[in-house]
């Protein structure tokens, strides 16, 4: 690619910069909830959200569609349009109470770029198209079982359609399925097996993304080049029963306590834990949901029993397998030596996304030339990116560094990291589609 195209398309990201500020900041007072933002999937947040990117691409001249499964895409034809399209783009919609960049920031860096690609005179050869994906934090929005970012799924031909009944809202009871049809769509077509999105139009797809950890933050470094998204095995309905009986009449060697038996479990695991970080495995462990039943503890009962999740993540999946193998054998231990039965139900598995090492090495250059400071880091989370992945396009992430975390009222990103990640993208975007 010529280098004053290349000079003038990084003009022009540097001169759009307070369009950026003004989107978020619309999108902030249209969301605002208490101290955060609140967009609920397919509900009024979301929608609002949605909306407001609609009308941007509009006035870009994109042309403007939603999906069955009212995901939003905004398509810029290329003069070849038979040749498989370059994609970005994120989520829309929130946790309760949230931060304003979490996903958002992704939809808004896809705009942005194009914005600045027009205005610098570039014309791209193949479809380039920013996306705004529904029911990514649907973990938040909806419980029974489900996969996890429904609307990338679902137009990726991902989604199990017995999803569409079995994942239900939180707010208003219904199904996705209902909720759906309620938003204006048509969930009848995801029942289909015919993706809506399918492989082989996609020559590749690019997320940008805030960090949601203290790495880049503590790194002193705005932009991370990521190498590949954690998988996760999760239990998400793990509970620990045994005997409730008298605080004070039952000696230690007669009890079936729940609480001791799931702190044993706890504690093992986080010694494995410690074991593996110190050889330098890639691994995290998070144990959750820890209650006892409100209805029936109390101080002066030996708790009966106890319920948790278990959350385990890597990015390489011979280590999730093993600490699962490990999980299992220390419940069936432990619940056998303290008379508790230990049961982690069903186990969720997402495999390991990594990331394709030539894009990784092509946002590096391009992040060298314009003098933005890079590191790799993995992803902790997952995202819209890993479905991409997992049904075969060729994948990339970019992270905005980001203080306070995410999934809070107090994410931090400065604009000016902002701008330096769409520097980034908006480069790579015209090589990938011109």
């Amino acid at each position: 690619m010529r280098d004053d195209l290349l000079i003038r398309i990084d003009a022009a990201v540097c001169a759009a910069a307070p369009r950026a500020e003004s989107c978020f900041e619309a999108l902030r007072a249209a969301t605002q909830d208490g101290p955060g933002v609140t967009r609920p999937s397919y509900q009024a947040g979301e929608q609002r959200a949605h909306d407001q990117m609609a009308a941007w691409a509009c006035r870009l001249g994109l042309q403007v569609t939603a999906d069955a499964a009212g995901n939003l895409s905004m398509r810029w034809p290329g003069s070849a349009p038979s040749l498989p399209a370059w994609v970005t783009g994120s989520h829309l919609d929130s946790v309760h109470q949230g931060g304003n960049f979490d996903g958002a920031a992704g939809v808004v860096a896809g705009l942005l770029a194009c914005e600045a690609l027009r205005e610098a005179g570039f014309s791209p050869r193949r479809d380039l198209v920013v996306m705004g994906f529904r029911a990514e934090e649907c973990s938040t929005w909806f419980v029974g079982r489900h996969g996890g970012h429904l609307g990338s799924r679902a137009a990726l031909g991902l989604l199990d359609p017995a999803e569409l009944d079995t994942a239900t809202h939180i707010a208003t009871g219904k199904t996705l399925a209902q909720m759906i049809d309620a938003a204006g769509f048509d969930s009848a077509r995801l029942r289909q097996p015919e993706p809506l999105l399918p492989a082989s139009t996609l020559a590749g797809y690019v997320e940008l993304h805030i960090e949601q950890g203290p790495v880049l933050e503590g790194a002193g470094i705005p932009v991370g080049v990521v190498s590949s998204i954690r998988g996760c095995y999760r239990a998400r309905n793990a509970s620990a029963v045994g005997e409730y009986s008298h605080s004070g009449g039952v000696p230690h060697e007669f009890r079936r306590d729940a609480v001791m038996a799931v702190a044993d479990l706890l504690m093992q695991m986080d010694d494995e834990w410690t074991r593996r970080r110190g050889i330098g495995e890639d691994m995290v462990l998070t144990f959750g949901k820890l209650y006892t039943e409100q209805a029936l503890h109390s101080i002066v009962k030996v708790p009966g029993r106890v319920d948790f999740a278990v959350d385990i993540r890597s990015q390489d999946n011979e280590t999730l397998m093993q600490v699962e193998a490990l999980l299992r054998r220390l419940a069936d231990e432990i619940g056998a030596r303290r008379r508790v039965r230990i049961d982690l139900g069903a186990i969720d598995r997402v495999t390991p996304a990594r990331m394709a090492a030539v894009l990784q090495t092509r946002l590096d250059a391009h992040a060298r030339a314009l003098g933005v400071p890079t590191m790799r880091i993995a992803s902790g989370g997952g995202h819209d990116a890993a479905d991409f992945h997992d049904v075969g396009v060729p994948t990339a992430m970019l992270f905005v560094r980001n203080a306070n975390g995410s999934h809070n009222p107090d994410e931090a990103m400065a604009m000016a990291d902002f701008i330096q990640g769409v520097r980034v993208l908006a480069c790579f975007l015209a090589e990938q589609a011109g």
